[in-house]
Order: C-alpha cells, then structure tokens, then sequence
C-alpha cells in the first residue's frame, strides 16, 4: 500500500443559518465507517430530526433576499465556491474513497467534477432559462419568457457519487435562485459535512445553503416538510417512489426523481471487438457496478458471441481489487447489507437457470471491508419475468446473452422495466438509428459504454428509472418556473373596446 497522510475528520454537526450546530441528544447516530477498512471510523454523527425543520425555516428566510440578488451577485458566490472545491480537491478525494471505499484516482474524479459543474452550469446551462422576448405575441403586444426561482429545494444525496450527484442538483438550484437544504446519504455524512465546510468557506449567506445529516426517516420528514418547494433525489427506484407517495397531496411541489437503472449494452456482429471488451468491462465493474447507468445486461449476436465471452472473461479475472490507496480498478460494495444482497443474486441467478461463467464472493482481504469479486452469468433464455433478468443488483454482475435478431433484441433492452441507458457496439449507423427509436431510455451511447455522463447533456431515463425531469444540463430547467408577460405600453384606445361595453365616461 502506497503511504497516504490521513488528514483528520471531526464532527461538527448540521449547518443551518451558515454554522454549523452540534447534535447533543439527538434521535439516533450514524456511525460512519470506511466499507474499504472496517477499523477506520471517520466519525460519530448524531442526528436530531427537528433539525430538519429548523435547516426549512432558514433556508424559506433567506430565500427572498437570495432571489432578489442580481444574477452577476450570485454567480460570484459560486465562482468563489468554485475556487475552493478545486484547491480542495484532493481532500475531498481522501474523504470520498474512505466514505464509499472507491479507489482514490476514481474519488479524485468525482472530486473535480464539483468545479466543473459549477463552470458548466455558468457558462452552458444557464442559456436554458435566458430570458426570450417574443415580438407580437398578441397583435401590437410583446411577450417575454422568464426563469424565476422555486423556493427551498430539498436535494437528497446518494452513496455512490456523494459529492458530484447532490451537487449537481445544488449548483443550478442556487444560481437560479433557491435556496437549498441538503440531506447527504446516512452512508457517506463525512461527504457530506466536508461539502458543507467548503459553503462556509465560500461565505454564502446565511440560510441559503444548508446540511443535515440522518436516516431515512429524516429524508421523510424533509420531503414533507411545508416549506420545501421542490425535491431533487438520487437514488434507488424504491425510495423514489416512496418520496412520491409520501408527497402526493404535496402537488404543487417539483420532484425530479433521479433513479435505478437495468441497463443493457448490445454488442452486434461488426462491432470493433476490442472496444466492446474493455467500455463492457468499463460499464459493468467500474465501482464496484455501483453506478445506475452501469452495464448489467450484455447482448451479443452470436457470430461474436463466444470470442466476446471467453475474452471479457478472462479480462475480467484480472481486474485488481483492493483497498482505495492501492490504485486498483474496483473497491468495495458500500455495506453488509449490499454484499449480502450481491451474494444472494448469485443464488437467485443460478435457481432460474442461468449459467455461473463467474461466481461472485466475498474476499478477505488485509483491510477487513465489504469487498466482492466480479460476476458473469451466461442467460440461456431471455425471461422477462426472471427476478435476476429484471432486478438490479448493484453490484459487480453481468448477464451476458446471444441474439441475433435486432427485435428481439431491443424486446430484452426494453424488458426489466428501467429506462435509464443503452450502448450499442456496431458501425452500422442505421442500426444505431433504429435503436435510438426502439429503446426506451434517456441515454443511448454508440460504441461507448452505458455509464459515465457529460454535464452538458442531460441525464435521467424513463419507466423506474425516472419522472422524466433529466439531470445534468437540464437540471437548470426544474430549478426553475416559467414565467409568461405580455407587455403592452400602448395607449387606451377606445375605439376598439369590445361590443357591448358602455364606456363613454370611463
């Protein structure tokens, strides 16, 4: 193991009214330890749900005059921010690989990804909501199309991207003029808490941003609490629709349900065989198949099917695993609970009949942690009702089928109910064209794999993967009200008053 400085973590609490306030007695404690080495305690953090309401009552407060700011006023808060999450970085890094237990060169990429958001959204998003004046609207009437705020926007963190993901929801939410509460997951709070001392270092006012830690329960009570305006969540199918249920007399709150994902990549008969190998290793391994736009399923028409398989496993069997500051391409699941939900799909995959290529199994390592070998089970029949065909795992597993008809193809892209992404391997640009037709998700790479995203496109997926508000470029939108004006600054003329009206004196 190379040697790396441990800098210190400590608890400081929830920031709410720009400081942060310990728990004293609270309603729980998470105890956050590091999945890549299970005696590495980052910390104790308590949690006091009337936080919650407090952290709502700041963020409504502060919200007026934040919305008020000129455009140029907020942007400099931002470009400030900015400064420090890139001078930052390699802190944060640190503090994300001990939090998920993903390697430190994948943390550090999710690290600068903050700043990069931030110049993104100043310098290509913001265009989505500039303000457009539309001449004759209405004979002699100018109409005009305005962006305003929202209100208080509740983000809810994930574990898998714990920094990038909620940010991306926090950066357009404040530019545009919201101010915001942020849940991080109960997973990663150390994330969470160092995001949260970079905002105060960055000097916002007070009550524009905010941070609580806790449970699920806590992410309930923040979604319906009255004063929140809109939810912007990252996270599983199941706790997205648990937020809808939870809000639904709530209608005049915004929900961008960011979530899971069951995604395929189809690898046809004139693919570049070298490039499916190594995007389709890429897709289905790279943290851990922690990622909802991971490669889970892969299609592959039989004239390659067994060179595909033979060599993707092979490649597969060498991928290094280990401890983030080893430098090794996978980490660790993030908790018992996932491994054990990864090593049961094992189970369930082969009592449906398809083939074990590649068992998965916990590892013990030097650094006691929750890591897991890379899986690959070979579906002899497409089922759409298989539990294992349609689940995700989230985990490091792969379904690898043959087919050879293109149809029936998409019929197994489109099957498991998820929406999110596809790639396709072919130099067949009229395949890649019926594709972007048939395949019911928001995102369809070519000859790249599933996972991996750019901030200037838009992100999100339809059926269980999302409610159709994409991410990404698009996040700007739903952190945002359309505002329609018609504007007429002619004089009365009252020769063209409407029949009827007796307005001699008016």
């Amino acid at each position: 193991m190379s040697s790396i400085e441990i800098l210190p973590l400590s608890y400081k609490g929830d920031f709410i009214q720009g400081k942060f306030i310990p728990v004293i007695k609270g309603d729980g404690e998470i105890k956050d330890i590091s999945p890549a080495n299970l005696d590495d305690v980052l910390m104790n953090v308590p949690f006091k749900h009337e936080h919650i309401d407090e952290a709502c009552v700041a963020a409504k407060k502060a919200y007026p005059t934040w919305a008020a700011l000129p455009f140029e006023t907020r942007k400099s808060y931002l470009l400030r921010l900015k400064e420090l999450f890139d001078s930052h970085a390699d802190h944060m890094a640190q503090i994300i690989s001990r939090d998920t237990g993903k390697p430190l060169w994948e943390a550090l990429t999710e690290a600068k990804a903050l700043g990069a958001k931030i110049d993104i959204t100043l310098n290509h998003s913001i265009k989505l909501i500039a303000e457009e004046r539309v001449l004759n609207a209405l004979p002699q009437v100018d109409g005009v199309i305005r962006f305003k705020s929202r209100g208080v926007m509740a983000v809810i963190g994930p574990f898998n991207f714990p920094a990038h993901l909620p940010n991306g929801h926090i950066i357009p939410a404040l530019i545009a003029g919201n101010t915001v509460v942020f849940k991080a997951s109960e997973q990663t709070p150390a994330v969470g808490q160092f995001m949260a001392e970079l905002f105060e270092k960055a000097e916002f006012p007070a009550g524009v941003f905010n941070l609580v830690q806790g449970d699920g329960a806590a992410g309930g009570r923040l979604v319906a609490n009255e004063f929140v305006d809109g939810i912007l969540f990252t996270g599983s199918y199941e706790v997205g629709l648990k937020i809808k249920q939870e809000t639904l007399t709530h209608y005049w709150k915004i929900l961008a349900l960011e979530m899971g994902g069951k995604n395929a990549t189809v690898v046809w008969e004139d693919a570049d065989l070298d490039k499916a190998i190594y995007e389709s290793l890429i897709g289905a391994y790279m943290s851990a198949g922690q990622r909802c736009s991971g490669t889970s399923r892969i299609i592959v028409h039989p004239k390659l099917a067994d060179e595909f398989t033979e060599r993707f496993y092979q490649a597969a069997k060498k991928l290094s695993i280990g401890h983030w500051q080893d430098n090794t391409f996978m980490g660790t699941l993030i908790n018992a609970s996932a491994v054990e939900k990864y090593i049961r799909f094992q189970e369930i995959a082969n009592r449906e009949g398809a083939e074990s290529l590649m068992r998965g199994k916990s590892l013990d390592l030097k650094h006691k942690g929750y890591y897991v070998t890379p899986s690959i089970h070979l579906v002899k029949k497409f089922d759409a009702n298989s539990v294992y065909q349609k689940s995700e795992i989230f985990g490091p597993n792969v379904a690898i089928y043959q087919s050879a008809d293109f149809n029936e193809t998409m019929d197994i892209v489109n099957s498991s109910g998820y929406g999110l992404a596809m790639a396709l391997f072919s130099k067949d640009k009229n395949l890649y064209q019926q594709a972007l037709i048939q395949a019911r998700v928001g995102i369809l790479n070519w000859n790249r794999t599933t996972n991996g995203a750019s901030s200037k496109l838009p992100f999100g997926g339809m059926g269980k993967s999302g409610n159709d508000r994409p991410s990404g470029h698009f996040a700007i939108q739903y952190c945002t009200v359309p505002v329609a004006s018609l504007e007429d600054t002619t004089p009365f003329d009252i020769t063209k008053i409407l029949p009827g009206m007796n307005l001699d004196k008016i």
